[in-house]
């Protein structure tokens, strides 16, 4: 009997999980990415504990810790780098016994090229409409440049932009946007008031900045301001414009704006989407920001595409009715992300509050919010949901069902 064959559209981080853990499941993979090479833009990002826990869980070992810093410090500051609270991450990462890593997207994307070693990856196949075959359950699914390939399951990881979720639910779904611009950089940097393994939020008022240690001697940080939607999807500033919206800040602050090479920034916009009740249809399904974009104030994107490949793979080993299998892969995702996204953009609402009146009491409820209460706010987001009982053993049985699911 052949090996069934899985297609998984976008090389990005949810991507390379799903083919490294479908191949794991006894599936053949192979990926197509619409970019004619794999380069990871120059940002960096937080792979929580829940995500690690989730790659554990499919025995992917990516050693992240030995590729960036391990997460050792989180404070929140006001403009000028007055304590507003120390979020007790460690305690919680202590408790769970699984790390949270912070790291550039190369050296993640590294590691999971690694791991899909041997998975074979088309570059330059912009996916641009998919087909089912009922007779088979079969699905095909079509480039832009006029091939096509058929497989058994067709996995949509193709990002905000998905061509797969506009083949299920149609082209004319708005985004929903931020309100603010994102500044973006990676740059050599040290500075006395930033201790190894540290992440510092400063909030201001429509304004926000971010230190995070990618380990030797790499820092990312990011900046937003809140702008009219025009302006912060097309942002053409310079590094002075930056400078300027963070003068009188921190010293650190300030320090990595002015140590960072000008061509090293990039600005890009935040959105999101109105939460997609239904991610696949038939042998099709979705993960990670082609599913439920977010907003990134949880830092969980990546974490929660990481996640989606793990469970979607589970679901998917030694299925006998591939749709059912999806569509309890849905099944099971889908609150966590919707209260990902919805919380997601809650906190940004809050932190990006530029009303003179808001912006005490904000920084005053974080101040003074229990520690037991703001400990499980956060635990929850860090703990790898276990698989509910039964639904994997019911996803493997053969139960055929009529037409596309």
């Amino acid at each position: 009997m052949s090996r069934r064959r899985a297609l998984v559209v976008g090389a990005g981080i949810g991507g390379l999980t799903a083919a490294a853990a479908l191949r794991d499941a006894g599936w053949d993979v192979e990926v197509f990415e619409r970019a004619t090479r794999l380069r990871a833009a120059g940002s960096g990002l937080s792979v929580m504990s829940n995500a690690i826990a989730a790659l554990s869980s499919a025995g992917l070992d990516l050693r992240l810790d030995e590729r960036g810093e391990v997460l050792r410090s989180y404070h929140v500051r006001t403009p000028r780098g007055r304590l507003i609270r120390e979020f007790p991450f460690p305690e919680i990462i202590g408790r769970l016994g699984v790390p949270s890593v912070l790291i550039t997207r190369s050296a993640l994307q590294e590691a999971l090229l690694e791991a899909a070693d041997g998975i074979p990856i088309r570059l330059g196949a912009a996916a641009e409409e998919f087909t089912t075959d009922p007779s088979t359950g079969k699905v095909t699914v079509r480039f832009t440049d006029g091939s096509g390939t058929t497989g058994d399951v067709l996995i949509g990881a193709d990002g905000f932009n998905s061509a797969v979720r506009r083949g299920l639910v149609g082209p004319d779904e708005p985004s929903r946007d931020s309100g603010y611009v994102c500044w973006l950089a990676l740059t050599p940097y040290r500075h006395p008031g930033f201790p190894p393994g540290s992440v510092i939020h400063y909030w201001g008022s429509g304004r926000r900045f971010g230190l995070v240690d990618m380990g030797g001697g790499l820092l990312y940080w990011w900046g937003t301001r809140n702008m009219p939607t025009g302006l912060s999807h097309d942002w053409r500033g310079t590094k002075a414009d930056v400078a300027r919206e963070f003068a009188g800040w921190a010293d650190e602050v300030r320090h990595a704006i002015e140590v960072t090479d000008e061509d090293a920034i990039l600005a890009v916009p935040s959105r999101d989407r109105t939460f997609l009740e239904r991610w696949g249809r038939g042998p099709v399904t979705l993960l990670g920001d082609a599913a439920h974009p977010m907003l990134t104030s949880l830092g969980q994107g990546s974490g929660l595409a990481i996640e989606d490949a793990v469970v979607l793979a589970r679901h998917l080993r030694g299925a006998g009715d591939v749709a059912a299998a999806l569509r309890a892969y849905e099944d099971e995702r889908r609150e966590r992300t919707r209260m990902m996204v919805a919380a997601s953009r809650s906190l940004s609402d809050l932190e990006q509050a530029e009303n003179p009146l808001r912006r005490p009491l904000r920084d005053a409820w974080f101040r003074l919010v229990p520690r037991r209460r703001l400990t499980a706010l956060l635990e929850g987001g860090l703990t790898f949901p276990p698989a509910p009982r039964g639904r994997v053993a019911e996803s493997r049985s053969p139960r055929p069902v009529p037409g596309a699911g």
